[in-house]
């Protein structure tokens, strides 16, 4: 979108406001924090199993190397659409 932010203050403070016009445009609200950080989750397929007939796919390692190929493929194409001149998204990542 051409705009570039610059974030100032920290915290619930902190906001994103716009070089060129100076305006506010990213503003942090506490209504839409997290009451709780949970620190493990873990789930249970056993109901799953039982109920639906549900059996997994994938193992976690299969799960891993799918995801992990995933982004290779789309680093590959951006890459790609670089080199031609195109711009991408999220080059920074």
């Amino acid at each position: 979108m051409g705009i570039k932010l610059e974030w100032k203050g920290n915290g619930i403070n902190e906001k994103g406001v716009d070089r060129k016009t100076g305006k506010v445009l990213v503003a942090m609200d506490k209504r839409y924090y997290r009451p709780a950080e949970v620190d493990h989750l873990e789930g249970d397929p056993r109901k799953a199993r039982r109920v639906l007939g549900w059996k997994h796919k994938y193992d976690l390692k299969a799960l891993v190397s799918e995801m992990v190929a995933s982004d290779l493929e789309l680093f590959k194409r951006d890459v790609y659409l670089k080199k031609g001149g195109h711009s991408i998204l999220h080059e920074q990542e």
